[in-house]
């Protein structure tokens, strides 16, 4: 495996777990013809195979799930674009540049909901997690990693990814 897959799929009745582990299992097989191997999560509860030299990322909205399979760490988020976010959330997540980016953004709300998804998938991919309030990071609302797909913002960050 050199590159990353990818899938997605709406819940249609799944919970977003049970989805996301069915794309998984489908990654994993259509990649090595095997069954998905047991899954482990680290102390501070990242999910990882226990014998494999794959890794993955998982994420789920109301609507949909989300997964990549790569043979280096990633990390993926999702939310639904017409997710309301209070916009005060920005004072407390938001590192000085990007709260100057994003205070220059004519949709706020999509701003935010972009910046937050790339702040999430980069602390799935380092497996810190989000400690306190992510507002170290350099993110920018256009960045060309968060796409658009069924109405989700998408962010998957790999691993040698860094903000702007």
């Amino acid at each position: 495996m050199k590159e990353m897959r990818f899938a997605w799929m709406r819940l249609e009745g799944r919970s977003g777990h049970e989805a996301g582990r069915q794309l998984l299992r489908r990654l994993y097989r259509e990649e090595t013809g095997e069954e998905c191997p047991v899954i482990l999560t680290t102390k501070r509860g990242k999910p990882y195979f226990q014998d494999s030299p794959l890794y993955f990322s998982i994420s789920h909205t109301k609507s949909h799930a989300f997964c990549v399979l790569a043979p280096f760490p990633v990390g993926l988020d999702a939310e639904e674009m017409n997710r309301k976010v209070n916009l005060r959330l920005a004072d407390k997540i938001l590192s000085p540049a990007e709260r100057s980016r994003f205070d220059a953004a004519p949709d706020k709300q999509a701003a935010l909901l972009r910046l937050w998804v790339l702040k999430e998938a980069a602390a799935k991919r380092s497996g810190e997690g989000l400690n306190g309030y992510p507002d170290h990071t350099n993110f920018h609302p256009g960045d060309h990693r968060v796409t658009e797909i069924d109405g989700c913002y998408v962010a998957v960050l790999k691993e040698n990814d860094h903000a702007v």
